[in-house]
This record gives C-alpha cells, sequence and structure tokens, in this order.
C-alpha cells in the first residue's frame, strides 16, 4: 500500500487533543503506521494567534494522492475546521509532505495539489518532526536527506525556534 507522509498542526484550544483527535481519525483512511513528537511552533505569516501544536504522521493508504487530499480536507471540516484567513487560527490543519516518491502537481476545481510540499524545506515545523520519522528519506525533487534539509534550515535561521511538547 502507499505511504503518504502528513503534516498536523492546529492551534485552537485544545490543541494538543485536536491533533490527537486527528491522528484517531485518519484510521478511517488508512493505517497510522508512526507519529512524530508533538512540537510547538511560532505561528507564521499572521502573529496575533496563539502558538501551534504540529506533528507529522506517516499514513499507509490506498488512496491516490487527489482522492486522499480531498479526504483530508473533509476530514478538516469534520472535526471543526471553518475558513478564517491566509495563515489564520485553525482547529486542524492536515497536508501531504510526501507519497512515496512521486512528484506531482495536479489541479482541479477545489484543490491544487503539489507533491512534495512546495515550502516543506523552508518549514522547521515540519522538518523537525520528520526528522524524527524520516531523517534518511531523500527529497525526490531536492535530492537531499531530510537531516539535511533541516541542517541547512537551521544553519540559515540560526536558532531552533520549535520545541518539543
Amino acid at each position: 500500500m502507499p505511504r503518504a507522509v502528513l503534516a498536523l498542526g492546529s492551534n485552537i484550544a485544545p490543541a494538543k487533543e485536536n491533533i490527537d483527535r486527528a491522528v484517531e481519525a485518519l484510521a478511517e483512511l488508512g493505517t497510522v503506521k508512526e507519529v512524530a513528537p508533538y512540537i510547538v511552533s511560532k505561528p507564521e505569516g499572521f502573529a496575533e494567534q496563539p502558538d501551534f501544536i504540529n506533528t507529522v504522521l506517516i499514513l499507509s493508504t490506498p488512496y491516490e494522492p487527489m482522492p486522499l487530499l480531498k479526504k483530508l480536507k473533509a476530514l478538516e471540516i469534520k472535526l471543526g475546521r471553518t475558513p478564517t484567513f491566509r495563515n489564520g487560527p485553525r482547529v486542524i490543519d492536515l497536508d501531504i509532505l510526501f507519497y512515496d516518491d512521486l512528484v506531482l502537481f495536479q489541479d482541479d476545481d477545489q484543490y491544487p495539489l503539489f507533491i512534495p510540499h512546495p515550502r516543506l524545506q523552508e518549514r522547521e515545523f515540519v522538518l523537525k518532526p520528520l526528522s524524527y520519522l524520516l531523517a534518511d528519506y531523500v527529497h525526490p525533487k531536492l535530492g537531499k536527506p531530510v537531516y539535511r534539509l533541516y541542517r541547512e534550515l537551521m544553519k540559515k535561521k540560526g536558532k531552533p525556534e520549535c520545541f518539543i511538547l
């Protein structure tokens, strides 16, 4: 069965419980294989909101990428996400980071789908938990292992801004 690597985030209380509920609900879409430690991160873009709780997990799933994305968006709604504004607060956010070794751009009427996620190498809140699960996994587009992407980002940032919960 294909392996999808997903990022999860929440910053509306109770954020940790929202992530826990999402992890449980993802069992409807396949088998959750591993879950990284939860981390706390500052919001990006719009700073006047609570900190985020983030994690990454590996999901073994029978769904192809676009049907999986649509199911993830439906699950966000089921778990209480309502539309806000870009980079605004959210009950839950579910993103596909990787799907096996696939490199894909697909667009339909509702959602653009980029695999690998186009900004994951810029996000400590993704790379830090991802390093716990898949440090040696080579990004299929950038040709670098996750641990190296994380190390390069930390060198650029100078100091960590995300911490294990």
